[in-house]
Parts: structure tokens; C-alpha cells; sequence
């Protein structure tokens, strides 16, 4: 395998590359609101046993679960029972307590009166909840608790499960009161990544004290409703009690119901009830904040602040995950964000993950914003940790070719390098890019020694098409493929940060037939 040297040209001279680089580029696609094409059959069909194996080896009741592709429910099933006294099997329309992935409600809220200019992630804690400007920290050096580190588990409160998920009715008078006496802090805060419930019950109080509403209104009225979110709420009580999924506990070979939780202080952190036929509007809206791109911001919070949700405070943590077949694994990077665990997957790519388990309950959600695609499952059964199989599931999508990464749009001064890249191969000679390389690209090897590099390559993988798609990985750089007569050219290319953008870097590597 052979590699051109380091290549740089500019588009200078074409029309094009004269114009301003954000007139220049293309504009991003929007997301197509026209139905997701369908799974094979036979991929639902592999990942419809693997959840009905799951349901049970886990003595799960009632189990739903879902994909969601471009803004639409493409696969959805039941199977079970929802109420084990009238044998009412779950529904679309089941209610189930979905625990912890509640905190990505609160965290949005958060951003949501951050974008109103009513709140700073930076600001310390107590700036909005006065009872902790008595707390004592662990050390003198200790900074004090800022917002932006309740939201990604680094304040310092001690990991508090399952005790928090005892808590969710604690009353606000009662929670004051905890605060007031003040809350023993394990660590100094920003040092470590420590899962705390108790802090995102903290920041259920700070969206009350700043929106000036009990934060469950707040997030039902300005985000829940207005995505449609009719069915979703924190109040076990308020609803119609046949549509509930009834919580259950498994124990030495019996089935006994669970007590449900009525709402408090502690539903900031676990308090959500939701049903698919809500829950798939949610997880639609989160996937449709990717990519980045021109129009209407029509969701009750920003695109880019949706994205912050994937924003952690790098305290990474690996995990060494299986895959599908027997012996697979990959070694996985895991960092919290807000309200969300963020990971970087071998076949998956970009993940955002979060599962929830309660008293009665279990769940999981796994975005692939890359993709476009969520996946969710809700159980009705304590600690039913149904994450393990949605994982499953997206491997196996993902094994399928279905989970295929949305691509850029090649803007108009790349697809110009590209052709001029191509032309330079062809010719064997970098005339074509005359006027259009970087600074630096005569500097980093002179032109006569690339021609000859280029000679040695062209003569090794022979001719190939240069017009094959360009993959952009963002306005300014890109890969691509050529069938060459000998194999395979696989190429890189990448413009300055300079107005015109020149090519700063154009890599060749050959892979001969096998």
C-alpha cells in the first residue's frame, strides 16, 4: 500500500470557491417526514425472540417495546400481561413507570431555562436553592456544587441506589427540611463521576424555584404537551388506573405486587409514567434534533439544546460490551452527559443510553443519532433490566445494514477540490490544482516529489473512476472510494480554515485485489 504525500489545493479560480464559505456550502438536508422505510421481516423477526426470550428467562409480566426511525415508529410489539388479577394484557396504551429515564426530562428542562436566560449551568447550585449555602464540603479547596455538575453526576453526593428509589413521594416540606439540616458530600464536587439521585431531585427543586412552578407542571405544560405527550405525567394517582401496567416484584418463584409510588420531590429523578403511544413522540423528537441543520426549530426546545443532552464533563469510564456472536466484544467508552450515558460504540457508533429501574419496573432507551434510530423497552417487573437486549437489537440492525450513519451534504468548495483531486490523478500532474493548494502543501513536500509518488501509485493501482461519490464527514474534509483497474484508491481530503478554503491535505492509499 502506497501513500501520496500530504496535498493541499484550493479552489481559487472557480466561482465557487470565491463565494463566502457559508454561502458556499450546501444546505443540510432536512430530516424526511415521509415514513421510514420498513425493517425486513426478518431482522424484527430476530429481534422480536430475543426480547420474548428475555421476557422469559426474567419472569417479566408485560414487556413493549419499539423502534423508532426518522421521526417514525417502524416495529412495535406487546406481549404479556399488564394487570395479573384481570389478566388485561399490555397495550400502546399501557402505563408504565419508566424510573430513571425521567432525568432526561429534567436535564431538557434545565436547558430549556437556560435558553430562557433564567438560569447558568455554571452557577453554583445555591444560587437557586439557598438551603445548601450551609452545606460543608469535604475539604476547604472543595468548589461549591454548580448546576452543570448535579446534571452529570459529579457533584459529590454519594450513589444512592435503591435508596432513592424509595424517595419519590418524599414531600417538598420534608425535602426542605433534609436540605436545611444538610447532606453529607462524599467527594469534592468535578473530581469524579458518581450516579446521585438525590442530585436530580436537586435540580427538580431548582426548576421550581426558577420557573416559579412545581417543576412536573413545568415540564408537562413546556415540553411533555406540546409534543403530544397527552398520556405522560408524575401523578400514579391521577390516572385511569386500568390502563396501568401494574409493578411486580419476582420472588422465590412467585409473583406479589409492588406499591406504586405516588409523586413528590424525588420524581425529578424517577417519577416519569408514560405509554409507547407517547413515549415513541418523545424518543422521535430527541433523534430529530440530528443533524444539524437550516429551518424552523418547531419542537418545544432548540435542536442545539437537545444535542447538549449528549455534553458530558470527561470522566469517562470503559466497559468491555459483547456483541452477537459468542467470543465478540468491544471495549467501550462511557462518560455521563445530562440525562443521558454517552458511549462510542464499535458497530452502533454514537450512543446515548439510559435505563431505568424502579420498584415494579424496568426500562431502557438507546438513541443512534447517527442513524436516526431508538430503540426503547418497557417492563413490568422490579428491576427488570431489559438494556442488555436492546442493545442486542440494535446490533442485529446493525448486522443487517440497517442502521446505515445519515450522511453530510458535499458542500460546493469540497465537491470542487474533489473534482480537481480527481484530475490531478488522471493527469498525473497537479496543474489541474494550479492556484487552488494550501500554503503549506509545496512546503510539506515539494511538487516534484509528489508527482513522483503519484507516478509510482498510478502505476501500481492503474486507471480508476474519480467521479465516485464523495462522503463529506462535515463541510470541509471527506473520504472517498475509487475501483481502480488493480484495486482499490482509498482517499482523504481536507480544506484550510482559511476564506477561500484550500485543500490542505489530499491522501492516496492503494489497496491491490485480492
Amino acid at each position: 500500500m502506497m501513500k501520496l504525500p500530504p496535498m493541499k489545493s484550493l479552489l481559487a479560480g472557480s466561482a465557487l470557491a470565491l463565494v463566502a464559505l457559508g454561502a458556499a456550502a450546501e444546505k443540510a438536508a432536512p430530516v424526511s417526514s415521509a415514513p421510514a422505510p420498513a425493517i425486513p421481516v426478518e431482522v424484527t423477526e430476530r429481534i422480536d425472540a430475543r426480547f420474548l426470550d428475555y421476557q422469559t428467562e426474567q419472569h417479566v409480566p408485560g414487556l413493549v417495546w419499539g423502534i423508532v426511525k426518522d421521526g417514525h415508529l417502524v416495529h412495535f410489539k406487546t406481549s404479556g400481561i399488564g394487570n395479573l388479577e384481570t389478566d388485561a394484557p399490555v397495550t400502546s396504551d399501557s402505563l408504565f413507570s419508566i424510573a430513571s429515564m425521567s432525568k432526561a426530562f429534567t436535564a431538557l428542562g434545565i436547558l430549556k431555562l437556560r435558553d430562557e436566560g433564567k438560569l447558568y449551568l455554571d452557577a453554583p447550585a445555591e444560587y437557586y436553592v439557598p438551603e445548601l449555602r450551609g452545606w460543608t464540603y469535604p475539604t476547604t479547596d472543595s468548589p461549591r456544587i454548580r448546576v452543570r455538575d448535579l446534571l452529570a453526576h459529579v457533584s459529590g453526593l454519594v450513589t444512592d441506589n435503591p435508596w432513592g428509589d424509595r424517595q419519590q413521594d418524599m414531600p417538598e416540606d420534608v425535602f426542605t427540611e433534609v436540605l436545611e439540616q444538610g447532606v453529607p458530600v462524599s467527594r469534592a464536587p468535578q473530581m469524579e463521576y458518581e450516579y446521585s439521585n438525590f442530585g436530580y431531585a436537586l435540580l427538580g427543586r431548582i426548576i421550581t424555584n426558577v420557573s416559579g412552578m412545581p417543576y412536573e407542571d413545568y415540564i408537562r405544560t413546556e415540553i411533555m404537551l406540546p409534543l403530544g405527550m397527552s398520556s405522560t405525567g408524575y401523578d400514579v394517582y391521577a390516572v385511569d388506573q386500568d390502563r396501568r401496567a401494574l409493578g411486580y416484584r419476582w420472588e422465590e418463584g412467585e409473583f406479589s405486587d409492588e406499591p406504586a409510588l405516588g409523586p413528590g420531590v424525588f420524581g425529578a429523578m424517577g417519577g416519569v409514567m408514560t405509554n409507547a403511544d407517547d413515549y415513541e413522540k418523545w424518543v422521535a423528537f430527541l433523534l430529530g434534533a440530528w443533524p444539524p441543520r437550516d429551518g424552523e426549530d418547531a419542537g418545544p426546545v432548540k435542536r442545539s439544546t437537545v444535542r447538549e443532552l449528549s455534553q458530558g464533563l470527561n470522566f469517562p469510564r470503559v466497559y468491555t460490551r459483547d456483541g452477537l456472536e459468542e467470543g465478540e466484544t468491544c471495549s467501550v467508552a462511557v462518560t455521563y452527559a445530562m440525562g443521558f450515558a454517552v458511549s462510542a460504540e464499535c458497530e452502533l457508533g454514537t450512543t446515548l443510553a439510559h435505563s431505568g429501574g424502579y420498584p415494579g419496573y424496568g426500562s431502557n432507551l438507546l438513541l443512534m443519532p447517527d442513524a436516526g434510530v431508538g430503540i426503547f423497552a418497557f417492563a413490568n417487573r422490579t428491576y427488570a433490566a431489559p438494556s442488555r437486549i436492546v442493545r442486542e437489537a440494535a446490533l442485529e440492525l446493525a448486522s443487517a445494514g440497517e442502521l446505515p450513519a445519515r450522511e453530510w451534504p458535499v458542500s460546493a468548495v469540497v465537491a470542487d477540490a474533489y473534482a480537481a483531486a480527481g484530475a490531478v490523478y488522471e493527469q498525473g500532474s497537479f496543474a489541474p490544482a494550479d492556484g487552488k493548494l494550501a500554503m503549506n502543501f509545496t512546503m510539506d513536500a515539494t511538487l516534484p516529489v509528489r508527482e513522483r509518488v503519484l507516478a509510482k501509485l498510478k502505476g501500481e493501482a492503474g486507471a480508476c473512476q474519480t467521479d465516485a461519490p464523495f462522503k463529506a464527514n462535515g463541510r470541509l474534509s471527506g473520504t472517498f472510494t475509487w475501483t481502480c483497474e488493480n484495486g482499490k484508491m482509498e482517499g482523504w481530503l481536507l480544506m484550510s480554515p482559511n476564506h477561500p478554503p484550500l485543500i490542505q491535505e489530499l491522501n492516496l492509499s492503494f489497496v491491490p485485489a485480492d
